[in-house]
């Protein structure tokens, strides 16, 4: 068990974390969620003890130990992969270490023979005789393949050591576990197979992560930070997501019947208080509507904007022909005679690890890029938007907000073009930014409230979740399921790919393609090697911390 008594963490005169009260238990796993800054990796810190709150403290069951997720990557270059994971428990490592010190002696003393026999009794305890095979284990379900085990750290591509530095936490069975974002460059399997290692891990776990579908699938208990405070509910993400969404409403229906009930109220009082014969009826009145409060509503400091694309035209039975496109950039095929042929209620994902494939074939759909071979028709009733994954050239200039988004508006009127601002939280003052100074995320909202303003009924959509906090996530994963045109997207937001595409559309390595009219974990189900091919490289919060 560890828990959090009265910590506060102050920046400044900001106070990030206010006498926050809390307790994490064995047997359940909890995903802390919060808003973009709210602390969430900060929080982690303090609870692994690599950062001190200002008050307050942390308190580990005495014996327990707890294990936190590096995040740097270059910090075991000079270390094996295996002794990596080992150095999860530190204690066993140095043991291990000391030992072979000891047997290297070449002039063994009485004292040495004693010390070893004292380490040996605790490396037993420690179930060191195992560690290796247990570390192999965490790395071989990671999909470290053998060869690797031994090799230096230094030698090892970025997506690899990942992994390992996810065994390195896991390695012993810790009584703690501290996560932040463990999804990041894993492949498919390897989530799968974190996935079931954290369901059945019997001790405690804290993690952070963007992956709604991850969060959802290994969660017991979600913990909230807002406002300061840490509250805990039981239940994942959805969970958490649907009851405070319930709980709002049924609290504004609540109070919208008492503000009824206080005007009626009101209006009988001022009507016939002066009426001699009524007056003791408007008194008892009078008394009743003292005792009426309002229910304080107190909304939560992140802000979901409203998605909504809604065309201007029914799209027709025609919608788009693809023949033979093929492309190759720098020497590489990167598009090898692709073709298929859409329908009017196609929402297509398109998916796998060639992520330049995907984006190349976006460029060549919305015109901005010629294949080297190949055609493509769309419908005579079809209008195309585009959301690019690089956005860079759409802001490269000095209008305001409002300017940049009027240039798309078919109604140049000022209030209509900040309507369509206001729903993606562009409030106020906002609209005269410069978009040239805009952040990441703003730019994405941007690039969306110029899909819906555009009024198309198809929607292209490259990577549209990058840079992009939870609720904005939330709030385009609704407004792509209920968008009446067609979709051709990728995304690494699993939940987003399972609950909006109908169809999988598969980019191989090769520049070849795979179409399938399915869902998406019906696709990777049918195919264990499209698990293999997929890799999600998910986006950190900029401004986490």
């Amino acid at each position: 068990m560890i828990s959090a008594n009265n910590v506060t963490l102050r920046l400044g005169k900001k106070a990030l974390f206010e006498e926050v009260n809390i307790k994490f238990t064995e047997g359940n796993c909890y995903g802390l969620i919060g808003a973009n800054g709210a602390g969430k990796s900060t929080f982690l810190k303090i609870l692994s003890g690599e950062l001190d709150s200002t008050n307050g403290d942390i308190v580990i069951t005495p014996g327990q130990r707890l294990s936190f997720l590096k995040q740097d990557h270059f910090q075991y270059d000079q270390y094996t992969v295996m002794d990596t994971v080992i150095m999860g428990n530190q204690r066993l490592f140095d043991i291990m270490k000391e030992k072979d010190a000891i047997y290297a002696k070449e002039d063994f003393t009485e004292e040495d023979g004693i010390r070893a026999s004292e380490l040996e009794g605790e490396f037993a305890d420690m179930d060191g005789w195992e560690a290796e095979s247990n570390a192999a284990s965490l790395l071989n379900g990671l999909g470290v393949e053998v060869e690797w085990h031994y090799a230096m750290m230094s030698e090892l591509p970025g997506a690899l050591k990942v992994k390992v530095l996810l065994a390195q936490a896991l390695f012993g069975n810790p009584d703690i576990l501290l996560l932040d974002e463990p999804t990041n460059h894993l492949d498919l399997d390897a989530i799968a197979w974190l996935e079931e290692f954290l369901i059945n891990f019997e001790n405690t776990v804290i993690v952070v992560s963007h992956d709604r579908y991850f969060l959802n699938k290994v969660c017991t208990h979600t913990a909230d930070i807002d406002y300061g405070k840490i509250q805990l509910y039981a239940g994942n993400y959805d969970f958490w997501y649907e009851s405070s969404q319930l709980m709002i409403r049924q609290m504004k229906e609540a109070n919208k019947k008492k503000e009824e009930k206080i005007k009626e109220l009101q209006e009988f009082i001022s009507r016939f208080s002066a009426n001699a014969s009524k007056s003791k009826q408007a008194t008892s009145r009078k008394k009743a509507l003292e005792k009426i409060e309002l229910d304080e509503i107190r909304p939560s400091s992140r802000k979901y904007p409203y998605i909504d694309f809604r065309p201007n035209r029914e799209i027709g039975n025609e919608v788009l022909t693809v023949e033979g496109i093929s492309k190759t950039i720098d020497g590489v095929k990167v598009l090898d005679n692709i073709s298929f042929i859409l329908n009017r209620d196609d929402k297509v994902a398109f998916v796998g690890s060639n992520e330049f494939a995907k984006t190349t074939l976006f460029k060549i759909l919305a015109g901005e890029m010629e294949p080297d071979e190949g055609t493509y028709k769309w419908g005579v009733t079809t209008t195309q938007s585009y959301f690019p994954k690089d956005n860079t050239k759409e802001f490269d200039n000095d209008y305001t907000i409002t300017d940049w988004l009027t240039g798309y508006s078919e109604i140049k009127d000022v209030t209509y073009v900040r309507g369509f601002l206001g729903r993606m939280l562009f409030a106020g003052e906002d609209g005269v930014k410069k978009v040239r100074v805009l952040s990441g995320g703003e730019k994405v909202r941007c690039m969306l409230s110029k899909l819906m303003i555009s009024g198309a009924n198809i929607l292209i959509m490259d990577e549209p979740t990058d840079h992009l906090d939870m609720e904005s996530i939330t709030a385009l994963n609704n407004g792509m399921m209920k968008f009446p045109g067609v979709l051709l997207f990728s995304s690494r937001d699993h939940q987003i790919v399972q609950t909006t595409a109908n169809r999988i559309i598969e980019i191989l390595p090769n520049g070849s393609m795979i179409d399938k009219i399915t869902t998406y974990d019906e696709y990777l189900a049918s195919d264990e090697m499209a698990r293999k091919r997929t890799v999600f490289v998910a986006q950190r919060e900029a401004d986490e911390n």
